[in-house]
């Protein structure tokens, strides 16, 4: 097979499965994150030379997996630790062959991993930053731009996580039933920062990462069938319904097309199906959190025919309901959009500043970015300009950029 060929399906699996495989080794050496990274690294690199020679196997992951575990246990007999690990490899050694044959098993690696990472020994904060780090294999930029801080910030904070789950042995494994609600929170609120990641990438040349919305989704499902809990079932149809519009959400030329603006006959209405069955399933079970409600928010823009058309007495009464709920600044700023389009953008504009004027969200770009929408339709022009070039101070995605250089375009037509 040409050597050209050979790197381009080693490059396609290591975006799909890299994480798959580094969580079973991360499991196979006992929680040794480095490790194991170290060892995943290696495993694709050797393969690249070998399937050159030798051609594809026919199970990638488990050929990944076996050379990354004799590529660590090289390094373990380096680092004469090698008698001290013996036990656990013999009793680890069958468990690859489950894992392939039943990948979608409660006994899937990165579920494990995930619940590892976010132990209740463990912040919270600390709980997201490494599993985004670990799980999903996203860099420290990326996480602290979820997280609004500064990068050396989140890299401590994930050595001193990895360190603790070390020192005080915090186990590789799904927890008990009974341990299961005081855990739920954390994961939840993991899987739903992988997906946003990915549907609105914070760095790099492309305005969605759909390898990352789709480990979202597949993770997503995994919690449901694990829990069956209805927060688990709601955060799950809001990344279904959310995903749906991904066709519509960027242009030929990959910009940013807003709501409003989309073409709703691109929207993939198989996932919209789907999604609205999981809303009202988790609605009927009566125990809402704040996941089911944002769902059901996502559900009124799916059924709306068009965005004028939308319900947004509804939608503003659901915001409201997710403010008593899950308070928050940015629940605030959505609310106050959906109070302009159901009365007036003036009211909707008084709601907002009301935000901003408090110092909430004054480093949010799309806090601004909304307040110079309604400025605009206003007919404020000056001020719609001023908010319009202060999110662009803020936004560092380039395909964003875009469409707010428009709007200052417009503005100026």
């Amino acid at each position: 097979m040409p050597a050209d060929t050979v790197q381009q399906r080693v490059d396609a699996i290591y975006r799909a499965d890299s994480r798959r495989v580094y969580a079973t080794l991360v499991r196979l050496f006992g929680g040794d994150f480095e490790l194991a990274e170290d060892a995943m690294h290696e495993a694709f690199a050797v393969a690249v030379e070998r399937w050159s020679q030798e051609g594809m196997p026919d199970n990638p992951y488990a050929w990944l997996v076996s050379t990354g575990r004799f590529k660590a246990i090289d390094t373990i007999r380096r680092r004469n630790r090698f008698g001290e690990m013996m036990p656990e490899l013999h009793r680890e050694q069958e468990a690859i062959a489950d894992i392939v044959v039943d990948g979608e098993s409660i006994e899937d690696d990165r579920l494990r991993l995930i619940f590892t990472c976010c132990h209740p020994a463990l912040p919270e904060d600390a709980r997201v930053a490494l599993t985004l780090r670990e799980v999903c294999g996203l860099t420290t930029e990326e996480i602290a731009r979820a997280y609004l801080t500064a990068p050396s910030t989140l890299a401590q904070r994930i050595v001193r996580a990895k360190t603790r789950i070390r020192k005080e042995g915090i186990p590789y494994q799904v927890p008990e039933p009974e341990e299961l609600p005081e855990r739920l929170d954390a994961v939840l609120r993991v899987v739903y920062l992988v997906f946003n990641e990915g549907y609105a990438a914070s760095f790099g040349p492309s305005l969605t990462r759909p390898d990352l919305s789709d480990e979202a989704i597949r993770l997503g499902r995994l919690l449901k069938a694990l829990l069956g809990d209805p927060e688990a079932t709601g955060l799950l149809a809001l990344m279904l319904l959310n995903e749906a519009r991904r066709p519509a959400r960027t242009s030929p030329e990959g910009d940013l097309v807003p709501l409003e603006e989309q073409d709703r006959a691109l929207w993939d209405h198989k996932l919209i199906s789907e999604g609205r069955q999981l809303v009202d399933e988790a609605l009927a079970t009566r125990r809402i959190g704040p996941y089911t409600l944002q769902a059901a928010i996502a559900a009124e823009h799916a059924k709306a025919p068009s965005f004028e058309a939308t319900d947004w007495s509804r939608i503003v009464a659901l915001y409201e309901l997710l403010g008593m709920l899950a308070p928050s600044p940015v629940v605030e700023l959505n609310r106050a959009a959906a109070v302009a389009m159901r009365d007036d953008p003036d009211t909707g504009l008084t709601a907002m500043d009301a935000i901003l004027d408090r110092g909430d969200l004054a480093d949010y770009h799309l806090a601004h970015a909304a307040r110079a929408d309604l400025l605009r339709r206003l007919g404020r022009v000056p001020e719609a300009r001023d908010a319009y070039e202060r999110a662009l101070q803020l936004e560092p995605q380039e395909r964003e950029r875009r469409l707010l250089k428009r709007r200052l375009a417009e503005l100026e037509g």
